[in-house]
């Protein structure tokens, strides 16, 4: 197929879709409709005033803030200036976002600065001080500029979004345009950070012609049309909700309905009031969802669609979903790395295959299932998961190193993960290495955690690992010793963990031990504290 009739940037996709759809909606967001003609407008003008204010092609621009028109704005005259986009998580503290956004020498910041009472501007440190400083930031040098979404007032060195558009409303639409005919396919469009077993995240860059045709893939496999009215209540700094909510909407001229938090009421509403097809999610909406007691109030009779991952799914849940929700539930794997997705199930695989299994491989990517070496291994032996494609990323920024021991010289990505192919070709996962585990769709690092639990005056130890939970798929139990003489109440601990990171990764349990079980070697036997 030509590029006419599949662009591979992202401002040549917008241009098709509003050409293609001018009229049909394209977002969603409460009393907020744009069409996708109004989408381009409002990206346009954007863009003009991303010019306006100097940024260049390559820069890096974040978000910090909720699902809302706004960010899909912003992201799309983002990318369409040549810029990169860099999602930060709206359950960050200060410490974390700060970090982000230094490591990715962020130019410019926009941010829902009031989004449910925090003052994230406060978190991160900006202040009367800033302007001596010579940015919003005393501690982000290279900020240069804030824009805020919302009505909180944003102090020094800020500007609200009603004036970022006035900036660039001088400039002729001829540049908007001409800046976003220049962006090439194989520019980066995004920069998402995953994190390791350091705990501290790494930077992955991905392009516009991957990320698209990762997206077309998606779509095919999972049956997304234009005629589509997706409900967005992924969060859009995830890559699930960002590439499989925004850009599969983007290139099928499907409508997305954005929701800022996950709320089953407001989901249930928004299911009957705006004829909701298509949900994505973790496997923990859709368990909220059955069993809200508000549930039969409503008009749910437009669902067609489910697509989970990132979790345990049990067979339990999928049958259910099919026989009260969903006519299709489909499940996928996917990391960062590789742009979101690698495997997704078929409308046609059955309850046990969807709930036991990732799927096949989309078009144009490779699984295989290695030794420690990295040689093949046959169906039904686990091994490392490897994957090769189109869609791997160019790289971790500035980390030739870590990106070298992530992508061999023959372009296969060690996804970390551990499983096997069956018989058909479908990827089971059936474990982690380096002890990942997934809360409500997000991933936890133990390592992470367990530096912050050390960082406590009475804490000696610590170690973390997930449990099963039933509404989260795995939460976090934190085991740990404490120094001579002191003491450490549990509360205090999980208080302490509250206070520094996100709530999804502070452990709902603390134990205090006499000693850590060790194996051989002398680590931490994890496996035995899950025992315990």
């Amino acid at each position: 197929m030509s590029e006419t009739e599949h662009p591979l940037t992202i401002p040549g996709a917008l241009a098709l879709a509003a050409a293609r759809h001018p009229g049909r909606d394209a977002v969603v967001d409460g009393s907020t409709r744009l069409t996708w003609a109004q989408l381009r407008d409002r990206v346009h003008a954007a863009v003009k005033s991303l010019i306006a204010l100097g940024v260049r092609p390559g820069d890096r621009i974040a978000v910090w803030a909720p699902n809302s028109h706004h960010w899909v704005v912003t992201a799309l005259a983002a990318t369409s200036a040549g810029a990169v986009l860099v999602p930060v998580n709206t359950r960050y503290r200060g410490e974390e976002a700060r970090w982000l956004l230094d490591r990715g020498g962020v130019r410019l910041l926009f941010v829902e600065n009031g989004f449910l009472g925090k003052d994230y501007l406060a978190m991160l440190g900006a202040g009367p001080d800033a302007v001596d400083a010579g940015g919003p930031v005393p501690q982000l040098p290279a900020l240069e500029q804030v824009v805020v979404f919302d009505d909180a007032p944003g102090g020094p060195g800020t500007l609200p979004w009603d004036r970022f558009l006035r900036e660039g409303a001088h400039l002729p639409g001829a540049e908007a345009a001409a800046r976003a005919a220049a962006v090439h396919p194989d520019d980066p469009s995004d920069l998402l950070f995953t994190s390791g077993t350091t705990g501290r995240p790494k930077g992955a860059l991905t392009t516009h012609r991957q990320n698209l045709t990762t997206y077309r893939a998606w779509s095919s496999r999972t049956g997304v049309t234009g005629e589509d009215r997706c409900l967005v209540v992924n969060p859009l700094f995830h890559c699930f909700g960002y590439k499989a909510g925004v850009l599969a909407c983007l290139v099928r001229g499907a409508t997305m309905v954005l929701q800022p938090v996950f709320d089953v009421e407001r989901v249930l509403r928004a299911v009957e009031a705006e004829r909701i097809t298509v949900l994505p999610g973790p496997p923990t909406i859709y368990t909220e969802l059955l069993d809200a007691p508000a549930r039969h109030r409503f008009d749910l009779s437009s669902l067609r669609l489910a697509v989970t991952g990132a979790a345990v799914v049990p067979v339990a849940l999928v049958r259910r979903m099919r026989a009260e929700l969903f006519p299709d539930v489909l499940t996928a794997y996917g990391l960062t790395e590789s742009c979101g997705t690698v495997t997704v199930c078929s409308a046609d695989d059955d309850a046990e295959t969807v709930a036991l299994t990732a799927g096949r491989p989309i078009d144009g990517t490779e699984v295989r299932i290695g030794d420690a070496e990295g040689a093949p291994l046959p169906a039904g032996q686990d091994g490392r998961i490897l994957v090769r494609g189109f869609h791997i990323m160019l790289g971790y920024l500035d980390d030739p190193a870590a990106t070298a021991a992530a992508v061999d010289a023959d372009g296969w990505l060690d996804t970390g993960d551990i499983g096997h192919l069956d018989a058909r070709g479908n990827l089971v996962i059936t474990g982690r290495s380096k002890d990942l585990f997934v809360v409500g769709g997000f991933n936890v690092y133990p390592a992470e955690v367990e530096q912050v639990l050390a960082g406590h005056d009475a804490v000696a130890e610590a170690a973390v690992v997930g449990v099963p939970d039933a509404r989260l798929g795995e939460v976090g139990r934190a085991f740990v010793t404490v120094r001579p003489g002191a003491g450490a109440a549990p509360d205090d601990l999980i208080a302490h963990c509250r206070e520094r990171i996100a709530n999804f990764k502070v452990p709902r349990e603390v134990v205090v031990l006499g000693s850590l079980p060790r194996n051989a070697t002398g680590k931490v036997d994890k496996a035995a504290l899950r025992t315990i």
